[in-house]
């Protein structure tokens, strides 16, 4: 009886934890980035103003879902994320993967789809904090190099959607992450995601929590020099071999994500 109960509140506290997220970037698009755009006229400095917002806010809401038992989470390795200009590379295997990311990682940059840029909820912290669109086009690729030289830390999720559930394939890495370690030569810090049991994954809608509270574990590793993969005869073949690398990195922790 016990179980149930516990198990009921945690869907109540999962929706009151996803109106309270929707609601609160309607009141930074409403509220808050209008005074950081009318005070900070330089669109760098109201950007890396706006990250700090989204961190924060995030930090908050991350706190929130530990607080009322929603997920208990632990991170390994976050002083690796210190400082700026890195390319993050990490595995995907739930809904709010990229929101312990950004609570955690000083002017995170992030790579979305467009339709966040159109979402009321979502539109005011997408286009303040200048997030990349992943309708860009040719041009993505050289924004994304420009924004981490610019001291950016930009995550990237190179399944490109988050892991399936057992059972089914896995995702194909896609070649968006090496690409941009390899035309911008800037070394790849991975990050290893897991959840046990899962919670929040594809096809799973918000309200289909899992029989007990999910454990985040987030691992930062050393970094992947992209050096060596620079020696190949072109920047295709480097890009190719470097995605064969991370696919097999990340192979591992792909399948245990969803175990």
């Amino acid at each position: 009886m016990l179980e149930r109960l516990e198990r009921v509140w945690r869907i109540v506290a999962t929706g009151l934890c996803f109106t309270t997220f929707g609601l609160g970037g309607l009141a930074l698009r409403v509220l808050v980035f209008p005074c950081v755009r009318w005070s900070t006229r330089d669109p760098e400095r109201r950007a890396v103003r706006v990250k700090a917002i989204i961190r924060t806010t995030f930090r908050v809401f991350v706190a929130m879902m530990r607080r009322v038992g929603v997920l208990s989470l632990e991170i390994h390795g976050l002083e690796k994320l210190q400082g700026g200009g890195r390319l993050i590379v990490a595995n995907h295997p739930s809904l709010v993967d990229v929101v312990f990311l950004m609570s955690c990682i000083d002017r995170a940059d992030c790579i979305v789809k467009s339709s966040l840029a159109r979402n009321p909820f979502t539109r005011g912290p997408v286009v303040a904090a200048g997030f990349l669109c992943n309708d860009e086009g040719a041009g993505l690729v050289e924004d994304c190099v420009a924004s981490v030289r610019r001291g950016n830390n930009l995550i990237i999720f190179p399944e490109g959607s988050r892991t399936p559930l057992p059972g089914t394939p896995p995702l194909p890495l896609q070649r968006g992450a090496a690409n941009i370690a390899v035309r911008g030569e800037i070394d790849i810090t991975p990050v290893r995601i897991r959840c046990h049991p899962p919670m929040l994954a594809k096809g799973v809608p918000w309200y289909r929590v899992p029989p007990r509270r999910g454990h985040f574990v987030i691992e930062v590793c050393d970094d992947i020099p992209v050096a060596p993969f620079l020696q190949a005869r072109s920047a295709a073949i480097a890009t190719r071999e470097l995605t064969a690398h991370l696919t097999d990195y990340f192979s591992l922790e792909i399948r245990r994500a969803v175990t």
